[in-house]
């Protein structure tokens, strides 16, 4: 009756192993490391980058626990911080010979003490918040009003340019708010119009009105493509940020949307806040201009560039089209299937586009990316043919070039503006108090509840604090696992995961007792008392996932952390509650086919009568 077949304990132990494996790593500590990330945007840190740092190490004499690449960085871990700063020292000349202009951030970091082992089973800690680590915290208010405003500047150069090509004629266009105002001397126009204007301005709506003798058709933006315009300007501002953020050798910075229009920015690790607000509101001018290779050409008409290799790159002075006129740029295929990146302009950036192709058809052209007054090339491509406001950029392309190429080009700046509205710092001493804190509040929560249980429900109590400890350990290791990043309220949500995690056990001992109490014999008493509190469990703990899932859908910053814990600490409780406590009990008691009596502490009738063969000192 009370007996689990073999798959189930092994599946038990199977969980048991894998939650110790991968909650190891948060007891080891951290270790002094060198990171090593982009300092341009215009590079990538790839494997090679790993082999140049461990060749560099080698020839240097320095001896790293390990060289690991991940993400966008590479890092190598020292024993000791003497080590990590001579490192930091070798890498950035072997890394960045041009010390005015460098490729790479070499920068001072922590990474875990975890065993080299575990690292090999991608057993990682937790990543710590900044409250927990310390670091600096910006909340940015986007500029969303800029946003309809520009998209209405270049509906209306847009505007103007179909008008034009079809030959039919208005009395001005201009701007009013967010409105393209179209004006017209006759009905007949300006009926022509809206139908051209209506198919192929989908996303926007067209109205006519009158103005005095003036017949006029307003355009606005429907509201679909007005929230797509301002997500998209969002999205491309986080996109910003975070190749900006590389910079600092954050090990996981956290910048995320909250709310419509607002970004929050998180640095753990990071004290000094004028670099981090420099960082985060540098800007990037993003230009087309065309190639020259004239040697001897003077200085005031050619400047050289290298093109993010080696080789340099004679460019005219002159500045056609700059990269605020770029509405759109994405990595497609053309019509020979070769990668290639589409870009769209806006009206006034397409005639001069038009104009300067036009006459410079088969000459090279440049995309230039300038940042921190530096400028490189990023793609240098023949003019095939006439270009407008839309065009593609072809070339010996994989379709992972053409999309990083995409992204420089619509990510080079940011797509709206920001103000900081908050700003925060916290120090590394406050983000070991809080730790301190944390860690007691749960040690102390689960001696207390554990103690408890133990005095209360003798035996019982012993497999419940044991289920515990197990939901605590599976808890662990699935936030390591998911590499979740634990600030303070996610320690506050596993102490409330205990106390309803303990919650299950409780409702499972007292059926158990309630089956005592009616007569039942022991065996009888254990089998339907983990039957009968099942549907009572869950029931519970699904009322209370739905409301984590709430706040995981809707909530934001350290809402969702709180949320994320909350939701995983319900399953596991659930598993360790009704599957490994019974496993443990039926471990103890299930082989005993004549048993007599269980230790669950006393069982009281209501007659007040205790019956001499059920509870057990």
């Amino acid at each position: 009756m009370n007996r689990y077949p073999l798959w189930k304990y092994a599946m038990l132990i199977v969980a048991l192993l894998i939650g110790s494996i991968y909650t190891l790593p948060n007891f080891f500590g951290e270790a002094p490391a060198v990171q090593v990330s982009s300092g341009k945007v215009t590079v990538k840190v790839t494997s090679e980058v790993s082999s140049r740092v461990e060749k560099a190490l080698a020839e240097a004499g320095l001896k790293p626990d390990f060289v690991h690449f991940e993400g966008a960085s590479v890092r190598a871990r020292f024993s000791d911080t003497d080590t990590q700063i001579k490192a930091k020292d070798v890498l950035s000349k072997a890394l960045n010979p041009d010390a005015s202009n460098p490729s790479y951030i070499v920068a001072l970091n922590l990474v875990s003490r975890s065993p080299a082992w575990l690292s090999s089973l991608h057993a990682f800690p937790m990543y710590l918040g900044l409250d927990l680590r310390g670091g600096v915290h910006f909340l940015m208010q986007v500029d969303m009003k800029s946003v309809l405003t520009k998209k209405a500047d270049a509906l209306t150069g847009d505007v103007r340019s179909m008008l034009r090509d079809k030959s039919i004629r208005h009395a001005g266009i201009n701007r009013d708010g967010n409105l393209v105002v179209i004006n017209f001397r006759e009905a007949a126009l300006r009926e022509q119009a809206q139908g051209l204007l209506r198919d192929k301005m989908t996303e926007v709506q067209w109205t006519p009105r009158e103005a005095g003798e003036d017949l006029q058709l307003v355009g606005a933006l429907t509201p679909a493509a007005a929230t797509a315009a301002q997500d998209n300007a969002l999205k491309q501002n986080i996109t910003t940020l975070h190749n900006r953020v590389n910079e600092l050798g954050v090990a996981e910075p956290v910048i995320q949307q909250q709310g419509a229009d607002r970004i929050v920015v998180q640095l753990p690790g990071v004290q000094d806040t004028a670099k981090a607000k420099d960082i985060i509101g540098r800007t990037a001018t993003l230009q087309f201009r065309l190639v020259t290779d004239v040697e001897g050409a003077p200085e005031v008409v050619m400047e050289r560039l290298r093109d993010g290799t080696t080789k340099p790159v004679g460019l005219k002075r002159e500045v056609y089209v700059t990269g605020d006129r770029v509405q759109t740029a994405n990595a497609q295929f053309d019509q020979n299937q070769r990668p290639s990146v589409g870009i769209r302009l806006d009206d006034a950036g397409g005639r001069a586009m038009k104009a300067m192709s036009r006459d410079n058809i088969n000459k090279p052209m440049a995309i230039v990316l300038y940042e921190k007054g530096k400028g490189e090339a990023v793609s240098v491509a023949n003019i095939n043919s006439e270009l407008g406001s839309d065009f593609q950029i072809t070339g010996n392309f994989t379709a992972e070039q053409t999309a990083d190429l995409a992204l420089l080009t619509r990510a080079g700046s940011l797509a709206a503006p920001m103000d900081i509205i908050e700003e925060r710092t916290i120090g590394p001493t406050l983000g070991a108090e809080n730790i301190a804190k944390g860690f007691n509040s749960v040690l102390w929560g689960f001696v207390a509840v554990a103690a408890f249980m133990c005095i209360y429900y003798m035996l019982f109590g012993v497999f419940s604090s044991l289920a515990l400890a197990f939901n605590l350990l599976l808890l662990v290791a699935m936030l390591s696992m998911l590499q979740a990043t634990l600030s303070l309220p996610g320690m506050a949500a596993i102490a409330l995961v205990l106390g309803m995690a303990i919650d299950s056990n409780v409702l499972i001992n007292e059926r158990v007792r309630e089956e005592l109490r009616a007569g039942a014999s022991p065996q009888v008493a254990i089998f339907a008392g983990y039957e009968r509190a099942f549907a009572t469990i869950l029931d519970s703990n699904v009322t209370t996932l739905i409301a984590g899932v709430a706040l995981l859908a809707f909530g934001s910053g350290p809402v969702k952390g709180f949320a994320v814990v909350h939701c995983l600490g319900i399953l596991t409780s659930m598993f360790s509650s009704v599957v490994f406590s019974r496993g443990l009990v039926n471990l103890w008691y299930g082989r005993q086919k004549k048993l007599k009596s269980v230790s669950i502490g006393t069982v009281w009738r209501p007659d007040g009568n205790v019956p001499a063969a059920t509870p057990e000192a």
